[in-house]
């Protein structure tokens, strides 16, 4: 069945959690729709596990267009949300609209992604008018790690906190569809939840969310600069890739491969016409 952001809404009322991971590829969609898991975020997190940058900032609109396009062609039944990279909405909201509606349009996904909260109410109520539906995300926000003073957890004291419930009941009164809360206390992130009657989909922010999403290189134990609190290693594939390259080099450099069964044959009488 084709996830979508109503069937998002109705398994919160059902009390059916969430499944999300990113996506950069094509291939990797296509598993995890095979999977399937509810909804694939492409990220600008691949600014990071793809493209190898030291954050999301570098990270544009044709990056994103690019790689979202790519998982569309793979996904066809996860609810894909691309995400909108730095300053593609911060300066306007005519800019805020215009690059949504690129990333719909040519990168072909479901909806859009966006950090921050109240501050961007004004781009999300425009995002959405242009039906456009629109993914918040609270916390930790990547794009604003310069102002946080790195990766930290957010919502800790009285005040950050209740700025925190009080943006995500204002995304949702914008018309945001979900929201995304990164690295806030579990049960901070619980009573948002509870608070708020749109999807709460959580990374480092407990079990009380109504969802969950990962980078799928670090659950897989692909990406090895470094590895957040958060994430669960369900397997480490980064270790299988790399003994699998260690052998093709040996092979390679042996001879063994290729072997007869990885060639094609030709009569012996044609070669010999060549000589």
């Amino acid at each position: 069945m084709k996830n979508t952001v109503s069937t998002f809404k109705e398994q919160k009322a059902k009390g059916q959690k969430i499944s999300m991971l990113t996506a950069y590829d094509y291939s990797t969609a296509k598993l995890m729709d095979q999977a399937e898991i509810n909804g694939i975020l492409v990220g600008d997190s691949l600014g990071m596990v793809v493209l190898g940058y030291e954050d999301t900032l570098p990270v544009t609109m044709e990056d994103m267009i690019h790689h979202t396009a790519a998982v569309c062609r793979g996904a066809k039944n996860a609810l894909v949300v691309g995400d909108m990279p730095f300053m593609s909405y911060q300066v306007s909201i005519e800019d805020a609209v215009y690059n949504a509606g690129r990333l719909m349009k040519e990168g072909k996904c479901q909806a859009v992604k966006l950090e921050g909260g109240a501050s961007v109410c004004p781009q999300i109520r425009a995002i959405t008018n242009a039906s456009i539906p629109v993914m918040a995300h609270l916390g930790l926000t990547p794009q604003s790690v310069n102002a946080f003073g790195g990766f930290k957890v957010q919502g800790k004291n009285e005040d950050a906190a209740r700025k925190l419930l009080e943006d995500a009941k204002a995304v949702e009164e914008a018309g945001a569809f979900a929201v995304v809360l990164e690295c806030v206390p579990a049960k901070l992130a619980e009573l948002i939840s509870k608070s708020i009657s749109i999807p709460t989909i959580g990374i480092g922010a407990g079990a009380g969310c109504d969802g969950q999403i990962l980078v799928y290189q670090d659950m897989l134990g692909m990406f090895s600069d470094f590895t957040p609190k958060f994430v669960k290693q369900y397997t480490n594939i980064g270790d299988m890739m790399l003994q699998a390259f260690r052998n093709y080099i040996t092979e390679v450099e042996s001879g063994a491969f290729p072997a007869k069964e990885h060639t094609f044959a030709i009569s012996d009488e044609v070669i010999q016409k060549l000589y």
